[in-house]
């Protein structure tokens, strides 16, 4: 089957034949560096990609695979000299892929009922996480874990059942009132995306972000009809479902005169950094997504600008710092926390060898890959391993999860946090 999909900013054919004598990218991808084939290295990946836009060759399932292999780290972009941007190209090249109905069976309830049917739906995503916080605190979980019945029906579902994110008694969204004002001067008015997974599994970060906010002078509003941002979906090839989203959430955060967005998920801020770009051909949402998408920063972008504010108490620990691919790479922002936490007093600052190297969570990738997820996991834990910190701050869900996953199985002594928790302590908030 031959594909006549359009790519969004091809690559030029000088560009492809620069990659094919270049080659940066390829000692910072994951997959070529696990299997050192030239398919699964991103110039090899691009000429794929180019190949099945110009109809000169069919989406195969070799072809499905690679895409599929691919982390969407976008590391081969840091490197690039060219400026090509690969993300934007493996992501049309999924998008296809389902256009074109070629996903699996698994892949496609897997992005149907996840991607589709529950996160990019409030009231679904909220029953879902209830009935998983029942399991897992009503002692079933802890029954299937123990007797280990879970492998008669899926030993992969039985390896992976771990990675599920704990989910919170009361949610986020359901603490907290649409504005939220410092005690004391308000100096800048910013908007807060609650998103989706963050919003049910991760309200300590957000709460730690809101106290860090309101600490640093900000009035803070919450709409109360905003979605989930579309990262997961635009990532997976969804891109039809990603620009709705994208359209609910300019629509009720434009209604408020907002100084910035701020953001504390790395995968959120990039996609919605994005909404510019996803939304270009659209007649009524091109300049709004490119006014929302100028408005967004991740928590240590803003912090950075600002200036942390001073802080009399020590904090006597040893730092570290892992770059989510999402922050380092799409949204170039590595600087900024990194010398955020050496400003706070007392903090003893190690930098983790390969920082910038994919640990493997990717998304959704260490559920459907978790071979592939855990051996690219296993060269960061070499890395924590050489240092061993007693903080190593990451500032994306996914990164967490995924590091404390192997820092338990490497019984290795590390707290990982997001920074907005490593500002709350070291503030005393």
């Amino acid at each position: 089957m031959k594909s006549n999909f359009t790519l969004i900013d091809p690559p030029s054919n000088d560009v492809i034949t620069n990659c094919m004598h270049c080659g940066l990218c390829l000692p910072t991808c994951p997959t070529y560096q696990l299997t050192g084939l030239e398919n699964s290295s991103p110039r090899g990946r691009i000429r794929l990609i180019k190949s099945v836009a110009e109809g000169k060759l069919a989406i195969t399932e070799g072809f499905i695979e690679e895409m599929n292999f691919c982390l969407d780290c976008q590391a081969c972009e840091t490197a690039c000299p060219a400026g090509v941007k690969y993300g934007s190209l493996v992501e049309a090249a999924r998008n296809q892929i389902r256009l074109t109905e070629r996903e699996t069976i698994k892949e496609k309830i897997l992005k149907r009922i996840f991607l589709r049917g529950v996160l990019s739906h409030k009231f679904q995503l909220k029953l879902v996480a209830r009935l998983l916080y029942y399991y897992q605190n009503s002692g079933a979980e802890w029954f299937v874990q123990k007797t280990g019945i879970l492998k008669i029906f899926s030993k992969k579902l039985n390896k992976i059942q771990h990675l599920s994110p704990r989910i919170d008694k009361v949610f986020f969204d359901e603490q907290y009132p649409e504005i939220l004002k410092p005690e004391g001067e308000t100096k800048y008015r910013i908007g807060f995306l609650s998103g989706c997974i963050m919003s049910v599994a991760f309200t300590k970060v957000h709460e730690d972000t809101i106290k860090v906010l309101l600490h640093h002078n900000c009035e803070i509003i919450i709409p109360k009809n905003q979605t989930c941002c579309g990262s997961l979906q635009a990532h997976n090839g969804d891109f039809d479902i990603a620009r709705e989203l994208a359209k609910k959430n300019i629509d009720v955060f434009l209604e408020h005169e907002l100084d910035a967005i701020v953001m504390d998920s790395a995968g959120c801020g990039a996609l919605m950094k994005e909404y510019g770009h996803y939304l270009k051909d659209d007649p009524v949402y091109s300049e709004k997504a490119k006014k929302l998408s100028a408005k967004v920063k991740d928590l240590s972008e803003f912090l950075f600008e600002i200036g942390l504010k001073n802080s009399d108490t020590l904090f006597n620990h040893v730092v570290s710092y892992h770059d989510a691919c999402h922050l380092v790479h799409a949204q170039q922002v590595s600087s900024q926390p990194r010398s955020l936490i050496q400003n706070i007093p007392g903090v003893r600052y190690v930098e983790l060898p390969e920082a910038s190297w994919c640990c493997g969570s990717a998304g959704i990738y260490n559920v459907v890959r978790n071979e592939d997820a855990e051996k690219v996991l296993s060269r960061k834990m070499k890395n924590i391993s050489s240092i061993t910190p007693e903080y190593l701050v990451a500032n994306n869900p996914g990164c967490i999860g995924q590091i404390e996953h192997g820092l338990k199985e490497q019984k290795l002594n590390v707290r990982v946090v997001h920074l907005a928790t490593l500002l709350r302590e070291a503030y005393g908030l």
